[in-house]
């Protein structure tokens, strides 16, 4: 299966993609920071945004997309940011039938590193060893993108394969 990780954000938005396999091995494919000039204007912002991420979609063609839940912060206008990134994102998926699933910034952390806690440099430690690669990925938005990636080869991959074979179930009993 090939996951989509993106840590939204309108300035900086991360993106990493890892092939997993049916024992949940996963794989390093790419990773990416995704940026919009900040004095351009928001609605060419996000079209910006759109078109890289389409980019991504097409080129790399992931059969889910894993984003990092909008939580909520002191600067509004960071969390709208975000959240605005978050929808381009979504969207982006959904136009091509991707299913899109969303995890917080905690439940990341303790998939890749055992520690809802952890910081950033823990998290950016981890995901290079899991994913054997030769050097950090940076900035920390890349290793959030495929730390997001790997929660949901993990965590949201077995939560998918119960909800379809209850849906199969359901379908065998009509």
């Amino acid at each position: 299966m090939r996951i989509l990780g993106i840590d939204p954000g309108l300035t900086r938005c991360g993106v990493g993609l890892i092939d997993t396999d049916l024992r949940r091995k996963s794989t390093f494919v790419h990773v990416a920071v995704l940026n919009t000039p900040p004095d351009m204007p928001l609605p060419q912002r996000l079209h910006l945004l759109e078109q890289a991420l389409d980019t991504v979609l097409d080129t790399y063609l992931p059969e889910v997309v894993a984003i990092e839940r909008v939580f909520s912060q002191h600067n509004v206008r960071t969390a709208m940011g975000t959240a605005q990134a978050s929808a381009v994102a979504m969207l982006a998926a959904t136009h091509r039938n991707m299913p899109v699933f969303m995890y917080t910034p905690t439940e990341v952390k303790a998939a890749v590193t055992g520690s809802g806690r952890a910081n950033k440099e823990q998290v950016t430690t981890m995901v290079t060893r899991l994913l054997n690669m030769d050097a950090p990925p940076k900035p920390a938005d890349a290793a959030d993108a495929l730390a997001l990636a790997l929660c949901h080869s993990w965590k949201g991959a077995g939560q998918q394969r119960l909800n379809d074979a209850i849906e199969r179930a359901k379908v065998g009993q009509l």
